[in-house]
């Protein structure tokens, strides 16, 4: 394929139109309604799908099928992040319209690092060709502890990170608006929003070390990988919104996202005795988590959206209007001399 330079920049330059779009779209804190999330979901996957036939039409067929493979796979594995990121939340009793603004960083944060994970992923695949299949061997392993814990359930107030963070981070037991940062008595403090967005950053690294394996078992193009990885994350924040209330309901997706680490990692650890062509892989992953969600739906027929539950991270509020007023400035201009 060996996109050039020109086509790198250009998707660098719609990913950052699209991110600014959104982030003016949501400079103003607010509750993000199923309307909105579904209409902000329509449209990142018509970004997604329209770029996939881009690269359908620009590279052919076989890249434009190997793009829609990665980025159904990386859609699929990130409806289990989605549910993380509820968890945390609940955790933390984060307010609605202040979860947006925690998501937008996360996922601007996702995006450097899994370009950092795919561009090692490229260079050691290119030469140490037998990498992939220590690739299969941890997907596949992957696989089986995803079966075999999927009905347990992550808890943040547990996490070496969290503890970590608090060590060497001190932090307030409010929330002040959007800040992440505040100073108080002259000592600057977190909020507990960041303690919030570094659990959130730790979570997608931890899913990015799943999922850039797995889309490495459809295709070797750096290109590719990272398109449909971005294109595929960029959506996640409208997503999280819409389905972070009918989590309960997907009581067999675990399952069928445990199938398809299976099955990638199968299909990459043959891939010197038998050829899969791609259109098969992307119709077998297509059916696991279809069928999944169909029987989820079947199963918890009749019940209705509900907030997720998760253990208390802390006592958690929002600050006072008095003690919004003795917040002083951050940075601290220094007083000029007397002349």
């Amino acid at each position: 394929m060996g996109a050039p330079l020109a086509a790198w920049l250009a998707v660098l330059a719609i990913i950052l139109a699209m991110l600014a779009i959104d982030l003016f779209a949501h400079r103003r804190a607010h509750v993000i309604g199923v309307r909105e999330a579904l209409a902000w979901s329509v449209a990142w996957v018509g970004v997604g799908v329209g770029f996939g036939l881009v690269v359908w039409s620009v590279w052919g067929a076989e890249y434009g099928q190997q793009y829609f493979a990665g980025y159904l796979i990386e859609k699929s594995l990130a409806v289990d992040n989605v549910f993380v990121w509820a968890i945390i939340f609940a955790s933390f009793a984060v307010p609605r319209e202040l979860q947006h603004r925690v998501l937008f960083l996360g996922v601007l944060g996702a995006l450097v690092f899994r370009g950092i994970f795919i561009a090692a992923g490229a260079a050691l695949i290119e030469r140490y060709s037998w990498i992939l299949y220590v690739f299969a061997a941890f997907l596949i392993l992957t696989g089986i502890q995803m079966l075999r814990t999927r009905h347990e359930h992550p808890h943040p107030e547990r996490s070496r990170t969290l503890r970590l963070f608090r060590r060497l981070v001190p932090t307030t037991d409010a929330y002040y608006g959007q800040r992440f940062l505040v100073r108080r008595a002259g000592v600057v403090m977190a909020t507990p929003l960041l303690a919030v967005l570094v659990l959130v950053e730790v979570t997608d690294i931890i899913f990015a070390v799943d999922s850039i394996p797995a889309i490495f078992a459809v295709t070797a193009e750096p290109f590719i990988v990272f398109t449909a990885n971005a294109f595929a994350i960029l959506g996640l924040r409208a997503m999280y919104f819409l389905l972070a209330d009918l989590m309960h309901r997907f009581v067999y997706l675990k399952v069928g996202l445990a199938v398809v680490l299976l099955w990638v990692g199968a299909k990459m650890a043959l891939l010197d005795v038998l050829y899969i062509p791609t259109p098969v892989s992307l119709a077998v992953v297509a059916a696991i988590i279809a069928a999944s969600v169909v029987a989820s739906l079947v199963r918890t027929r009749g019940q209705g959206r509900r907030a997720v539950e998760a253990e208390p991270a802390g006592a958690y509020r929002m600050a006072t209007a008095a003690e919004l007023a003795e917040v002083e400035p951050l940075v601290r201009r220094r007083a000029r001399a007397a002349r």
